[in-house]
């Protein structure tokens, strides 16, 4: 079993003593989700760490929109419950990188692939991706590839 997975599975149990409410529900939906990809496919399978992360960063990602959402219609105690759960899911995903050090990435994979002009954005992505490996959103990375090869 993946490291990351034992220490969410540690976290519920400390979430239950503590009658932790919403760290209780958010690490449950991590682990239904993880068990949910687990099973995905023609055969189950243990998720590696990194695979357990993709999971983590995809629910933090829905949180944090499902959030936008509810504050965009005027439902703010749906909105702040879903940015609890996203302050807590962030808890186990790496730090993010700044604007600087991603565009210093996109530098270096825009320099190593002698990549010019916006039809080269692919290329500079195969690149760049596996660098930053969910210490940034990809749509944030590709904004500062398309930015980059813009301009």
């Amino acid at each position: 079993m993946s490291a990351l997975k034992d220490k969410l599975k540690a976290d519920l149990s400390a979430s239950m003593k503590a009658k932790d409410e919403v760290r209780l529900r958010t690490v449950r939906m991590v682990l239904a989700a993880v068990n949910v990809e687990e099973v995905a496919g023609k055969t189950a399978r243990e998720l590696s760490d990194d695979e357990v992360l993709k999971v983590i960063t995809k629910e933090a990602k829905k949180r944090r929109e499902a959030a936008e959402a509810f504050a965009g219609a005027g439902r703010k105690e749906q909105a702040q419950a879903e940015l609890d759960e996203h302050a807590v899911l962030e808890e186990y995903l790496p730090a993010q990188l700044s604007d600087e050090e991603l565009g210093r990435l996109v530098d270096e994979a825009i320099a190593e692939t002698g990549a010019a002009g916006p039809q080269a954005m692919g290329q500079v992505m195969k690149v760049v991706n596996p660098k930053v490996a969910g210490r940034a959103e990809g749509g944030r990375v590709a904004q500062a590839v398309k930015s980059r090869l813009a301009g």
